[in-house]
């Protein structure tokens, strides 16, 4: 059996592959959302003064963390029915996209809390202070002061969680999700692994154009942003 480069396969797979993107674009779409909401309520427990939920805030960000993608997808897809049947209820049956979906919430969660936390507390507290003493509600300190200069601060975090999001979303397929990285392997599969190099190189392709996309997209915001901060600054 023949194998061998043949620049005709690649740009053949570029058309099969791009209309798949929208099922990974659904995945780190919906997982950045619950995610980032889950990653706040994160960040306001390891900075309130409750010392149970900052302990486990913090315990549930290592233990995140330190949990390998591939793993905790595992442990979600398979450990979530089994506890459901422990119910009586047969979570079997459940899209596979829901169990992606769900484990990589869990997981952008546990980042996005530090990268909050790290943007909150660069923050000095001071200005807090000066924004009450002045009259202001504790709600506009934060609406005016607080919160702008801490995007500016999270904003280049939160890019590259983006997107190390996005490419650790290609571990779906191990499941058995048809997005851009599982129609790939499906047509290595039906050329019995000839010309895998070609489609993979593809594959890349896609994952480098939208990576480099995402980067400058995230490097204009943050010079927008932070023109903002420097003009809040000399009033």
């Amino acid at each position: 059996m023949e194998k061998y480069f043949d620049v005709s396969y690649l740009w053949e797979a570029f058309p099969v592959l791009l209309p798949f993107l929208k099922v990974t674009f659904l995945v780190v779409g919906v997982s950045v959302l619950l995610g980032t909401g889950f990653g706040i309520l994160l960040t306001m427990a390891k900075v309130g003064s409750s010392k149970i939920l900052r302990k486990l805030a913090n315990g549930y960000t290592t233990v995140l963390r330190c949990t390998p993608s591939i793993i905790l997808l595992f442990l979600v897809y398979y450990g979530v029915p089994a506890i459901g049947a422990q119910f009586g209820l047969d979570l079997n049956q459940v899209d596979k996209i829901v169990f992606v979906i769900t484990a990589f919430t869990l997981q952008f969660a546990a980042i996005m809390s530090e990268v909050v936390r790290s943007a909150y507390e660069s923050i000095d507290k001071g200005q807090y202070e000066a924004g009450v003493s002045v009259g202001l509600s504790a709600f506009q300190v934060y609406r005016r002061i607080i919160v702008p200069q801490a995007l500016v601060v999270a904003i280049p975090n939160f890019g590259n969680a983006l997107i190390a999001l996005f490419q650790e979303g290609a571990l779906a397929y191990t499941i058995g999700l048809i997005d851009v990285v599982g129609k790939a392997e499906l047509i290595i599969a039906s050329n019995y692994d000839t010309h895998a190099l070609e489609v993979y190189l593809a594959l890349a392709v896609i994952y480098w154009v939208l990576s480099i996309l995402i980067e400058q997209f995230f490097l204009k915001i943050e010079k927008v942003v932070g023109k903002g901060k420097r003009s809040m600054q000399t009033v």
